[in-house]
């Protein structure tokens, strides 16, 4: 399509397939979705289809046809309207992060990710600017989800002006269909211009190779399903079969992107070398220091639930670095009802059957609670990246789908605060050998602490990269050195404190 997004579509002349066409093509189109379909259920990929456009343009007739004709219990719809309370207490991707489908089901998608930037575009409510950025968050997320292999479709129901009048007089008329039209609907109708004007620039903006847009024309039904339902056929077909996919969609003039990786610069900074482990804390100190952080803790944890601040905690670090007896000791100063550890570990089968970051989007606290995160997304970059359970090509780009995610906490107003407890490799020998010999500890210290152990150098390398490339100005990570234990308690909760109590002042200012 050239030109203006809309110009081939309204200058065709479509007419409507008679009802035996239909279903002649029909019964062959729906043979071949449904075989398309049991395969898919054997593949590793997830289908994402999004619908938009004019209303009245037959976006949900078209997804009841799809669910109609395909085994629903694969396919998952989901229509958003207003934010609910619990959604608008998290990161605007909060949602669909958690209505994503597994790999080798369908996703469809009305008034998603979309509905907002084009609404809020169409009565003016946001410039230019404003709007760039929102398709640019958009861009990231699809292309986060390509890049993890989902095949992506997008599709635009399209009427002209006149077109779309008399479909929203003919479904008000109809004693069955006329619920479905409000005075938003016809609002919407009388800014039917700037609402093809931005939707014109945002398809533009965000249909690429991975994540194309298509429009269709709307008039026509049959036409309509034919069209829309033979395109995923093919498109499905083809991904399946390892081969391009058929229909080029809507290509913007995007720029080419630059891939996610380690850059030279990055790999010469160490941030490990840094760490001054030349720290000792007395008892008396320790217990006296302690009793009065965790008291302070205490008190700016009951302000943090009035101020309804959400805020999330990362753990990391090697293995018997202190991490658990560093939040055995925090969280003692918070109340249970506030706060909830997740102690990270192999992903199970349906956290598997998702891209990674899926479960930690799912764990996201709501206004004024907590979550502590021991161990987190950043297995990626670490085990993942060692271990080769993620490829070189998956495991470079998680830096900037990282950042991504973390600016999404951040910018809602998270406090993201994150960890990393360090010590050195004879320090963390001696701690192995105690757990070893300790009746009561013992259970800590597994074949895999030593299959680990042995690859600290890789590991070593992947937290310096891991480190360098992911410590923002909204998102720092704080180095604690480990290898005395107090001193790093001690160290979490004034960091934690000192960072709480000023974003809680600016919180009250605002």
């Amino acid at each position: 399509m050239g030109g203006r997004v809309f110009e081939e579509v309204e200058s065709e002349r479509t007419r409507e397939v008679s009802k035996s066409a239909f279903e002649e093509k029909g019964t062959a189109l729906r043979v071949k979705l449904v075989e398309a379909q049991r395969a898919l259920a054997k593949a590793d990929f997830p289908v994402v289809i999004l619908f938009a456009g004019v209303d009245g343009g037959g976006k949900g007739e078209t997804v009841n046809l799809l669910t109609e004709w395909l085994d629903p219990r694969s396919i998952v719809t989901h229509a958003y309207d207003r934010l609910t309370e619990e959604e608008g207490q998290r990161p605007e991707f909060w949602r669909y992060w958690r209505d994503l489908p597994a790999r080798g089901r369908f996703g469809l998608f009305l008034s998603a990710w979309y509905s907002a930037p084009l609404v809020d575009r169409a009565y003016g409510r946001i410039g230019k600017g404003a709007l760039e950025r929102r398709l640019a968050r958009i861009a990231a997320f699809e292309r986060t989800l390509a890049d993890d292999g989902a095949l992506i479709l997008k599709f635009w129901m399209h009427l002209d002006r006149v077109a779309q009048q008399k479909r929203l007089e003919s479904l008000q008329k109809h004693p069955r269909d006329h619920w479905r039209i409000s005075q938003w609907d016809w609002r919407n109708w009388h800014r039917y211009e700037q609402f093809v004007d931005a939707a014109e620039h945002i398809i533009n903006r965000t249909s690429t190779a991975e994540a194309p847009w298509f429009a269709v024309d709307g008039r026509h039904a049959r036409y309509r399903s034919l069209t829309v339902l033979g395109m995923v056929q093919r498109a499905l077909d083809a991904r399946l079969a390892g081969r391009p996919p058929p229909d080029a969609g809507y290509r913007a003039r995007a720029p080419a992107r630059s891939p996610a990786v380690v850059g030279a610069t990055v790999k010469e900074i160490k941030p490990l070398t840094t760490i001054d482990q030349r720290h000792a804390v007395g008892r008396k100190v320790y217990d006296k220091s302690l009793a009065r952080l965790r008291s302070h803790l205490y008190w700016l944890a009951a302000q943090n639930l009035l101020h309804g601040l959400s805020v999330v905690l990362v753990f990391e670090g090697w293995d018997a670095g202190g991490k658990g007896g560093a939040i055995r000791r925090m969280v003692s100063a918070l109340d249970a009802r506030s706060y909830r550890v997740h102690q990270v570990s192999a992903p199970s089968d349906e956290e598997r059957a998702h891209h990674y970051l899926w479960r930690f989007w799912r764990r996201m606290p709501e206004a004024g609670q907590v979550a502590v995160f021991d161990r987190s997304w950043y297995g990626r970059v670490l085990v993942e990246r060692v271990e080769s359970f993620a490829t070189t090509a998956e495991w470079q780009r998680a830096y900037a789908e990282i950042r991504d995610f973390e600016e999404q906490l951040t910018s809602h107003g998270t406090l993201l605060m994150k960890f990393w407890l360090h010590i050195d490799k004879d320090e963390q020998e001696r701690r192995f050998l105690l757990r070893r010999d300790n009746p009561y500890k013992s259970w800590k210290l597994t074949d895999e602490d030593w299959r680990n152990r042995a690859k600290w150098e890789a590991y070593e390398d992947a937290a310096n990269d891991m480190i360098a490339s992911t410590s923002t100005r909204d998102a720092p990570w704080t180095l604690v050195p480990g290898n005395n234990k107090r001193h790093a308690r001690l160290e979490v909760l004034r960091a934690l404190c000192g960072t709480l109590e000023k974003r809680l002042k600016q919180r009250a200012s605002e």
